[in-house]
């Protein structure tokens, strides 16, 4: 029992001398730190001295103006240069606007005229073809009435003047109708040149007053026919004045 009493007085001598210890080596620890963070070339400070109060820092109003008003001005200044470089884009964007609209509109223009063109030429094309539809051509029949009414029609083309009945009167008393007919004893053939055909005309007469667009046979019909009206209107303004050889 008692060897445990002086023990526990030990222990508590220690104690208060550690603590000793350690303060005197957290004082010199202090003293270390304080003459480290000195300069070496610091001025000593004289203890118990009060330290010099730091010294306000003073800035210059006037300076941070002109840097103020410099950056704005660089600012302006660069605002200025965007809002030019839109509107000349705006410019250049508006002008290709513009540009595509007028060729667009021209192009409308253009195709319209086409189209219309295209439309007038073919109605133009159409009226043509209305105009120029070929007429069925006009027969007669082959036989007296009809070479008399086939020469009637293309007297009337040439201006010869002449009607059906002084034709057909005429043809009557000179050939009976028969388109070879000949006149073999006439002082016509005496001389070597007959009468020949419808309306019994002498070859050289024939050949004087054919008919363009005729037969130059004396014996067809029509050639016949048409020679003699243009001889007769010639020499006694038209066929219809002519009841008797001529």
């Amino acid at each position: 029992m008692p060897k445990n009493i002086l023990n526990r007085r030990h222990s508590r001598t220690l104690t208060k001398q550690h603590k000793i210890a350690i303060s005197g080596v957290c004082a010199l620890g202090a003293a270390a730190v304080v003459f480290s963070a000195v300069p070496s070339n610091a001025e000593t400070v004289t203890a118990g001295a009060p330290a010099a109060a730091a010294a306000p820092v003073q800035y210059d109003n006037a300076a941070v103006k002109d840097v103020k008003g410099t950056v704005t001005d660089q600012l302006a200044t660069e605002t200025v240069k965007l809002d030019s470089i839109a509107a000349q884009h705006k410019a250049r964007t508006d002008a290709a606007t513009q540009a595509a609209v007028k060729k667009a509109a021209v192009q409308a223009a253009v195709k319209k005229a086409a189209q219309d063109r295209a439309a007038t030429e073919a109605a133009s094309r159409s009226t043509q073809r209305l105009q120029v539809q070929p007429v069925a051509a006009k027969t007669y029949a082959n036989n007296l009435d009809g070479w008399i009414r086939q020469s009637l029609d293309i007297m009337r083309a040439k201006g010869i003047p002449g009607s059906y009945s002084g034709l057909h009167r005429n043809i009557m008393r000179e050939s009976s109708g028969n388109p070879m007919a000949i006149n073999n004893w006439d002082i016509n053939a005496i001389n070597g040149i007959p009468s020949k055909g419808l309306l019994q005309v002498i070859p050289p007469t024939f050949n004087t007053y054919h008919v363009a667009g005729t037969s130059w046979n004396i014996y067809d019909p029509v050639a016949n026919i048409t020679a003699a009206a243009n001889y007769a209107a010639h020499r006694y303004g038209t066929i219809d004045n002519v009841n008797s050889a001529y």
